[in-house]
């Protein structure tokens, strides 16, 4: 990690002391990528120099973007401006996504008749989306509060349930509703840990996730290839072709 350049850091932020990256760092690291792992639940300190990172990515959990009492939520959120100050890309996942977007102005909120997002659903494109999602992607879920669009961003994304389900701001803050993150290994740990959550309205019991994942999986892991490729990697090689590493 101290060998690489700028352009091939990613700072990858966790609201839980087990989370990984799963499919997102076995993507970003073919494309020779490497990690700077912080957890602010546990202690750990979030960067102020953005400078030495081309991505930031912020990972989901099981708390709301609300929750300002949770040390993890008040530092993430307390350190959201110098992100949107910054020359960084953007990334939130779930929880990631909805702390950008209320840091931005825009709500986070359940639904009134308190319906989830718990397994496999289809997301489909917004006409700002067309070139990003395919006419239906059925994507892997875990929520059971949405975001509102910010000012200025463009939806991508929509769904029956939750209607807001990706954004993007200046092609740089991006933020999506679902889990691309969640490879066999951590989806058979969210199910094991989850408790009550799966019995909560429209959630997916366990065995139908698990016919959804081996139905859905890899059509949903080579589409976040591609939106990698065309979002993530993008900006690094093109703007920053040439530098040595």
């Amino acid at each position: 990690m101290n060998n690489l350049s700028p352009s091939k850091r990613i700072l990858l932020v966790f609201n839980s002391a087990t989370g990984q990256p799963g499919r997102v760092g076995d993507v970003m690291r073919r494309y020779g990528f490497g990690f700077d792992i912080r957890r602010p639940g546990e202690g750990d300190a979030l960067p102020n120099d953005l400078s030495m990172y081309h991505l930031v990515v912020v990972f989901g959990g099981p708390m709301s973007a609300n929750d300002d009492d949770l040390d993890n939520v008040r530092a993430i959120m307390d350190w959201l401006p110098k992100v949107v100050a910054s020359d960084a890309m953007y990334l939130g996942i779930c929880l990631g996504a909805q702390m950008m977007a209320r840091h931005l102005g825009a709500p986070v909120e359940p639904r009134p008749d308190g319906l989830t997002e718990i397994g496999y659903y289809p997301v489909y494109p917004t006409e700002a989306g067309g070139d990003l999602f395919p006419d239906e992607l059925i994507v892997y879920h875990w929520h059971s509060e949405g975001f509102g669009v910010p000012d200025g961003a463009e939806l991508l994304a929509s769904s029956p349930t939750f209607p807001h389900q990706a954004y993007h701001l200046d092609g740089r803050i991006w933020g999506i509703q679902f889990h691309p993150e969640v490879d066999d290994e951590a989806h058979e740990r969210w199910l094991s840990s989850a408790g009550d959550n799966i019995n909560r309205p429209n959630a997916q019991d366990a065995d139908v996730q698990r016919a959804g994942r081996a139905k859905y999986d890899a059509a949903f892991g080579a589409w976040f290839e591609q939106f990698a490729q065309r979002v993530l990697v993008r900006d690094a090689v093109s703007a920053r072709a040439g530098q040595s590493d």
